[in-house]
């Protein structure tokens, strides 16, 4: 197959002039609908527009190829558009976006198509083949320049092939590279080809295996590694890693590849790299932790956790809100006595059920989070080690922060264990995965939670509570910026967890207006969390946008458990935003003269927060606040 019989000049246009990134994807999804490759114009539109929310496809140097891979598609297709003055695509070098080549791939088995479309995104990294396209008169001139590169030149696969095949062109070093990305049609391909185009200046060698959708090709022997001097892994989607044990190995995401390869090579040859250990962790060489390798490494053990966590937080956090939701309509707040207040949320039948369904949600959060966290490090065997970590946690009174140490703790006990019983004899060593990991894995995390991580907590929460009833006479203000704030600290560990139990125990003692602040605490995270989501989208991945709304309503609902999955993919950023704007909404609480009669329900309890409308005052100003401070603080998020 050529790249020609995928490109229908119906589906060509060299005069494009779209206003915006929005305007250009959709013209040019109309103009593959014109080759007659598309069966649901709406479904695949929705698909182009999907991928390019994972990350921008403008690759820079004033190309853009986005693509989208779905049963919308009839048969594998290309359309391509010129746009003379460019458009902004929110590209990777920050340049217009003035060639456009659409995507279209089915979702079939046959992958026929996917060499091709690989060859022409290398094809793209020639300067003077993009001019020449850029420049073409009619659509049928444009068709010819394609054929006639596509004629001329090897496919990056056979190009890679035979320059492994040439070892005389090992000069200045030996370099392995893997290239991959989700989708793996085109950034893949790109990413070997300016690798390789960048170890040919530096005149040294070069091999790369691409994982692309086709699978796996150029594929690195052992051999092969075993002579290599560095190994550079530009991949978004997960790599075989244990046969790089030992290397020296540079680990970045696979834009780096494509915009930033004469650095990677630069550093390889350099030396400049940290020595990969099989068990995913990383020894330091004379050079500082860099993007990549610890940082790296580390962000994708959390994020493995958090997205596995997600789904329970968000079906569990709907469920629970439904519950409030019934409960307020179905009963009279102020006919109730304090002591049913405390029931709110489980008083009519139908709220008690969805309370104890979300609830028995809730209860596999943190679980979930440890041990798919500990999964990442250790593997399969790590997994059962990590859920009961997580369990500990979660029944115990260190919250969050504990599971996530959790996670950590029993994935490197496992990577420990599979040192020790490497040695055993092969008949023992068989029966490791299933009797020897878990055996000693969940005893090791167990000890290590209940006498090593709870207890110092547990005392922790215990000088929390004295330390605010000593406070109880001080400036309401005060106390209500420290009450506020410990909401947010950990959400649901001591800190938390000592200022809701002052909040109630106020309640009993008729002091109405320190649960007021303990709850406006608790409400503001999700809230801002969900704010940022929507302002400040280039700082969140597309999985944490597309959750980030549904925080809105566990923040009314005073479900502060919304916002874990996002403290604890980023806490270094998250929890000081949020910490500050709850803190300032419980002060703000406290200074309006604010009181809640009822220990939870969020909005929904507020017929009975007195002066209620001053309370939503404080808790808009502590949303916008600690959103604010999440989109000045964190990092962009290239994806």
């Amino acid at each position: 197959m050529r790249i020609t019989d995928l490109l229908d000049k119906r589906a060509i246009s060299l005069e494009g002039a779209p206003a915006d990134k929005k305007a250009a994807l959709e013209e040019i999804v109309n103009l593959m609908a014109k080759s007659g490759k598309i069966a649901d114009l709406e479904a695949y539109k929705a698909e182009v527009f999907r991928r390019e929310e994972e990350g921008t496809t403008g690759i820079g140097e004033g190309i853009a190829i986005p693509h989208g891979k779905c049963s919308a598609v009839k048969e594998p297709g290309l359309a391509a558009m010129v746009v003379k003055n460019g458009v902004d695509f929110e590209s990777l070098d920050g340049e217009p976006a003035e060639l456009i080549f659409l995507i279209a791939a089915p979702d079939t088995e046959d992958n026929v198509h996917l060499d091709v479309l690989s060859k022409l995104s290398t094809l793209l990294l020639d300067g003077d083949f993009v001019k020449a396209l850029k420049n073409a008169k009619t659509a049928e001139e444009f068709i010819a320049i394609v054929d006639k590169a596509d004629s001329e030149k090897l496919s990056i696969d056979e190009k890679l092939a035979a320059q492994a095949d040439n070892e005389a062109a090992k000069v200045n070093g030996k370099i392995l590279a893997v290239t991959s990305c989700p989708t793996g049609i085109a950034h893949t391909y790109m990413a070997a080809e300016s690798l390789e185009k960048a170890a040919k200046v530096a005149n040294c060698f070069i091999k790369v295996e691409t994982r692309g959708s086709g699978g796996a090709k150029n594929v690195l022997t052992s051999q092969e590694i075993a002579e290599a001097d560095c190994i550079i892994i530009a991949a978004d989607a997960k790599v075989p890693m244990e046969r790089f044990h030992g290397k020296k190995l540079i680990e970045c995401q696979v834009s780096d590849g494509i915009s930033k390869a004469d650095k990677l090579i630069e550093r390889a040859l350099n030396g400049d790299a940290p020595v990969y250990n099989a068990g995913n962790a990383v020894k330091e060489t004379s050079a500082p932790a860099k993007s990549g390798s610890i940082g790296h490494h580390i962000y994708t053990c959390l994020m493995n956790g958090v997205s596995h966590m997600l789904p329970f937080v968000v079906g569990g956090g709907i469920l629970i809100a439904l519950a409030f939701l019934i409960d307020g309509l179905s009963i009279d707040m102020n006919a109730l006595s304090v002591a049913d207040r405390g029931n709110f949320g489980t008083i009519t039948p139908i709220a008690a059920t969805l309370k104890g369904i979300g609830g028995v949600a809730f209860g596999f959060m943190l679980p979930i989070l440890s041990g798919f966290i500990a999964m990442a490090i250790g593997d399969r065997p790590a997994l059962a080690v990590g859920f009961v970590g997580g369990m500990i946690a979660a029944n115990g009174t260190s919250g969050f922060l504990g599971a996530l140490v959790a996670g950590f703790a029993a994935g490197y006990l496992v990577l420990g264990l599979k040192k020790i019983f490497d040695k055993l004899p092969d008949a023992l060593e068989k029966i490791a995965p299933v009797l020897l990991y878990p055996l000693f894995g969940i005893l090791l995390i167990g000890l290590i939670m209940s006498f090593i991580v709870e207890p110092p907590i547990g005392a922790l929460n215990t000088g929390l509570n004295n330390a605010l009833s000593s406070m109880a006479g001080s400036s309401k203000i005060i106390l209500g910026l420290i009450l506020g704030g410990m909401m947010a600290i950990d959400m649901g560990g001591p800190f938390n967890k000592a200022a809701y139990v002052f909040g109630t125990a106020s309640i009993a003692a008729g002091n109405y207006d320190i649960m007021a602040a303990v709850m406006i605490g608790g409400m503001v995270p999700p809230c801002a969390i969900a704010l940022a989501t929507l302002l400040f989208k280039n700082k969140f991945t597309k999985e944490e946008r597309e959750s980030g709304p549904v925080n809105f309503v566990m923040g009314l609902a005073f479900i502060t458990e919304g916002a874990i999955p996002y403290a604890a993919a980023d806490p270094g950023h998250v929890l000081p935003s949020c910490i500050i704007g709850s803190g300032i909404a419980g002060a703000l609480s406290c200074a309006f003269g604010c009181t809640l009669m009822a220990p939870h329900g969020g909005i929904f309890v507020f017929p009975v927060v007195g002066n209620a409308l001053m309370y939503i005052v404080a808790l808009v100003a502590g949303t916008l606040v600690a959103a604010v401070l999440l989109g000045v603080l964190k990092k962009k998020v290239v994806e």
